[in-house]
């Protein structure tokens, strides 16, 4: 396929990762980001605060894998691994306890990521590239998918004109800015998209646990590092994430009827995490909980589904502007990056095809007939793997908050990991295991779950009726000689026959 204007809107972590992807296929790319520079400390984060920590699994890896192996040596660097959830609570004695639960029986983990210092990995490699382009500080005002062309506000705020618009031509957008994407706005005066939002009754804040002093790195975590730590409160949860500093980025998920609550009253706070998250209040101070509670916004958490993910040939949308998702399965940012890997392979494979011209050369048609055939296999192949990720979000938000305290969910677990190890060729696995240690389709993953579930089930009905069974077998037979003298037996096995 020839060299293209690509156009991305969106210079957060997918949107810089398909500007990568299409550079180094040679194309021209213009990266056009609302924000100010992300690399830059006094642009204001996304939604107003530090976000949550991300976990950078296998399917995040290996869409950077394909791209820039350096890139991600780079990013893997800078990460630290976590081999399980650590799980804190109070004993009936009154005593803390932390239990830890291993992700996976091989060992295998997933790595906490500072979202800023993996994006500015990704600007960096792109700034050295000669076809890419950065326009920051350009908010997306409208656009024609038909004629290709795009307006945008520029933000000027020293110049005495602070806004002016601008229009950019081109030959295909990528659209991956974010749960409320100004490019899916656009591209539904174009399809026939059916589109679902849904907020969940859950707001998060964010707090932060300060590193120990000291020149040791490894005394500096005031808790394991090698953990994403859970606080469970069955209706609600506080979590923490290493920070290579020795901090933890710690997240509240409260209903937003407990958040009224604490806000009309803020000095209840301590007291609240006292009851629900014993032992925060050792590593963060009351008043720090108070005021980190007072400071941070209290933010909501979205589920977004779509269908179709593009227009002809000329507009696609990747990441949370397709599939938002809540946190709880830490896939949001790994399935943006695996929507990236995936569009470009089924691109690469469409313009492999012959061209029929005489001549052996490329027409701009035949690259629109391609790519447009290409973007609609990714629509349809993408969007039911998207959704089923989003539902394991939601779900995971259950596991995450209560059933960790489940002996039920913790005997499913160890049945899994046994089969998975000492049954290997059943080809056995958790659902966890399967979604952050490979890359299988995520609605695979969830047929595959389902399916042992159901035979676990079966298999324990069985365990628990068979002995049940076979005694009232046993009790027939041995007393089959004693009943056949009677003569109302008899009679009644004569009637049978």
């Amino acid at each position: 396929m020839a060299n293209q204007r690509y156009v991305v809107v969106g210079a957060g972590p997918v949107g810089s990762l398909a500007a990568l992807y299409a550079a180094k296929r040679g194309h021209d790319v213009e990266i056009y980001e609302l924000r100010s520079d992300l690399r830059d400390p006094s642009t204001t984060p996304l939604n107003f605060t530090k976000s949550i920590n991300l976990a950078l699994s296998e399917r995040g890896i290996n869409a950077m894998r394909h791209a820039d192996q350096g890139l991600l040596d780079r990013v893997l660097a800078a990460t630290i691994p976590m081999r399980g959830r650590m799980i804190h609570g109070r004993r009936p004695s009154g005593e803390l306890y932390e239990e830890p639960q291993d992700y996976d029986i091989h060992g295998r983990t997933i790595f906490a990521a500072d979202r800023a210092d993996l994006n500015k990995q990704l600007l960096d490699t792109l700034e050295a590239m000669p076809n890419v382009k950065f326009f920051f500080n350009h908010k997306l005002t409208g656009a024609d998918f038909k004629q290709r062309r795009a307006w945008f506000e520029v933000q000027h705020p020293d110049s005495s004109d602070p806004t002016e618009e601008v229009e950019a031509t081109f030959d295909f957008m990528i659209g991956a800015d974010g749960a409320h994407s100004a490019v899916r706005y656009h591209l539904m005066k174009y399809t026939r998209m059916n589109y679902q939002q849904e907020y969940i009754d859950t707001l998060w804040c964010e707090f932060q646990i300060e590193p120990h002093d000291g020149s040791d790195q490894k005394s500096k975590f005031r808790i394991s590092p090698n953990h994403l730590h859970i606080w469970p409160g069955k209706q609600f949860m506080f979590i923490a994430i290493p920070s290579q500093d020795g901090s933890f980025t710690c997240t509240l998920f409260l209903p937003g009827a407990e958040v009224s609550r604490l806000e009309a009253d803020s000095s209840k706070v301590p007291a609240f995490f006292d009851q629900h998250f014993p032992g925060v209040t050792s590593l963060i101070e009351p008043d720090e909980l108070v005021s980190s509670f007072e400071s941070n916004p209290h933010l909501p958490l979205i589920s977004i589904k779509c269908q179709p993910y593009h227009f002809s040939h000329s507009a696609v949308i990747v990441g949370d502007a397709a599939h938002a998702m809540v946190p709880f399965y830490g896939q949001g940012m790994n399935a943006g990056f695996e929507d990236v890997r995936i569009l470009f392979s089924i691109l690469d494979k469409h313009a492999a095809g012959e061209s029929n011209r005489p001549d052996g050369a490329e027409h701009s048609a035949d690259v629109a007939f391609r790519r447009s055939s290409a973007l609609a296999e990714y629509s349809a192949l993408r969007t039911v793997d998207a959704h089923a990720i989003n539902d394991l979000a939601l779900q995971n938000y259950v596991e995450m908050r209560a059933s960790v305290l489940s002996p039920a969910y913790r005997l499913r677990k160890f049945l899994e990991e046994f089969l998975s190890v000492h049954v290997p060729r059943l080809g056995w696995q958790t659902k966890y295991s399967r979604v952050s240690f490979g890359n299988e389709r995520y609605s695979e993953v969830v047929a595959k779950s389902d399916h042992q579930g159901r035979v676990l089930v079966r298999g324990f009905v069985a365990a628990l009726c068979g002995p049940v069974l076979a005694g009232v077998l046993g009790l027939y037979w041995t007393r089959r000689r004693a009943w056949g003298g009677i003569p109302l037996f008899n009679a009644v096995r004569k009637l049978a026959k």
